[in-house]
């Protein structure tokens, strides 16, 4: 499948903001949130299925106006998103010179059909305008999209963002006013908080030195898509509820994915190894001082659930997630502060890389409304996100926001033992079709 599906870049440029960028806001500089993110570029898709079903309908001239109207909004959405069309300064400041971001026009020569009946993650790649694991010096722009036309007229609109200027939230309030642009419904007066993190939170000299480094390892991995329909996560959540009042979506999905995951390493090493479960915690929402929803930039931070038992059930990793979120709350009462991120660094090192720990991280993207983004051509049939780097899970809302999708990737001889444990697949599926 992979050989048989290509995607053909046909035009490429590139679109500064609208208006330039005021003088006194040519220089951002990163919060230590920024700070502590990896040099990645996290990847969006979204699907939008063709709008018409008749056979003479011009798609390349509709593809034409499409694109036109994404590069015109996006424009205006720049001057908004200012840092986004900046040079970025190796982990320290963005210059905001209205460099741009990169467009990229493509075909397809097959029918989106061929892609949402059985989504391959090598296939979805060409999707996107950069590697994942590109640097912004390699790729040349903070911001890259790229607008894909199908031979049905579907569209697919793969979004690129270094992760140095933007989480998921940040990501989604971006993809939220461009799209309200496009649709001529943004007002002039919706505001936009950008520096708020970075003068609350300051960098730290440390967190700029060559000596401090995230290291993500990625050799020999592979992700595959596993999806928990409504009910079977309602089964799990009364599961749950045994020892966790009102468990919810997420802790349920994250319980058990970590339980086949222990399980598979136990499994191929023949010994006990502790576990630690690290979900990414958004702190616009878990932060007592105030701050607004609409802060951009990074601000998240994540909490540790760890399990060391010989025998792992499922009900008791629900509670240790429920009691990591809960000791997060009490050691951070007044929430996370950039000395709180340094000392974790020095008196950790890199967890990832200890031999002696099986570190997993967890993001989840539910309860965004992606699946609401609407540019004047319907609202995506799909949308997704993935990593690339060992032991992370990325959970994403599905199309009815009760469901939830998880892009897993792990070792190759790890995945080989998840993907056939019959405890995973009574709940969930692999990669089932999206249509």
């Amino acid at each position: 499948m992979v050989s048989e599906i290509k995607v053909e870049v046909i035009h490429k440029e590139t679109i500064e903001p609208s208006s330039p960028t005021p003088h006194q806001l040519k220089k951002f500089n990163l919060s230590v949130f920024d700070q502590f993110q990896s040099e990645i570029y996290t990847p969006l898709l979204l699907f939008y299925p063709s709008t018409s079903d008749e056979g003479n309908i011009d798609h390349k001239s509709l593809f034409a106006e499409k694109s036109k109207l994404l590069k015109r909004s996006l424009s205006e959405a720049l001057t908004h998103f200012y840092p986004f069309a900046g040079e970025f300064v190796y982990n320290a400041s963005i210059t905001c010179n209205d460099h741009g971001a990169a467009f990229l026009d493509a075909q397809v020569n097959c029918p989106i059909s061929k892609i949402l009946e059985k989504p391959d993650f090598e296939v979805l790649n060409q999707f996107l305008p950069t590697a994942i694991e590109s640097k912004q010096a390699e790729a040349g722009y903070i911001l890259l999209v790229q607008a894909s036309l199908f031979q049905c007229g579907g569209l697919a609109i793969g979004v690129s963002i270094l992760h140095k200027v933007a989480d998921a939230s940040t990501l989604s309030a971006f993809i939220k006013r461009w799209a309200a642009i496009a649709l001529g419904l943004a007002s002039t007066t919706d505001h936009v908080e950008f520096g708020v993190a970075s003068s609350l939170f300051p960098p730290l000299d440390f967190f700029s030195s060559p000596q401090f480094s995230i290291i993500l390892s990625d050799k020999n991995c592979i992700t595959k898509r596993f999806v928990f329909d409504a009910s079977k996560i309602a089964a799990l959540k009364s599961k749950a509820a045994t020892t966790v009042p009102n468990p919810t979506r997420v802790e349920v999905v994250s319980a058990l994915i970590w339980k086949c995951i222990i399980q598979a390493s136990r499994s191929k090493l023949g010994v006990i190894k502790p576990s630690m479960w690290c979900p990414v915690v958004n702190m616009r929402k878990r932060s007592p001082q105030g701050l607004a929803e609409n802060i951009l930039g990074n601000f998240v931070w994540m909490f540790a659930a760890r399990s060391m038992e010989s025998e792992v059930k499922f009900e008791s990793l629900v509670v240790k997630l429920r009691k990591g979120i809960e000791q997060y709350k009490e050691k951070y009462p007044n929430g996370v502060t950039g000395e709180d991120i340094f000392q974790a660094i020095k008196g950790s090192g890199n967890l990832a890389e200890k031999d002696d720990l099986e570190t997993n991280t967890c993001s989840s993207w539910c309860r965004l409304p992606l699946y609401e983004i609407e540019f004047g051509w319907g609202k995506p049939s799909w949308v997704s996100t993935r990593s690339t780097f060992k032991n992370t899970i990325m959970l994403m809302d599905l199309s009815d926001g009760e469901g939830i999708e998880a892009s897993v990737t792990l070792k190759e001889e790890d995945m080989t033992i998840i993907e056939s444990n019959e405890e995973l697949l009574a709940y969930a599926s692999l990669n089932p079709t999206v249509i």
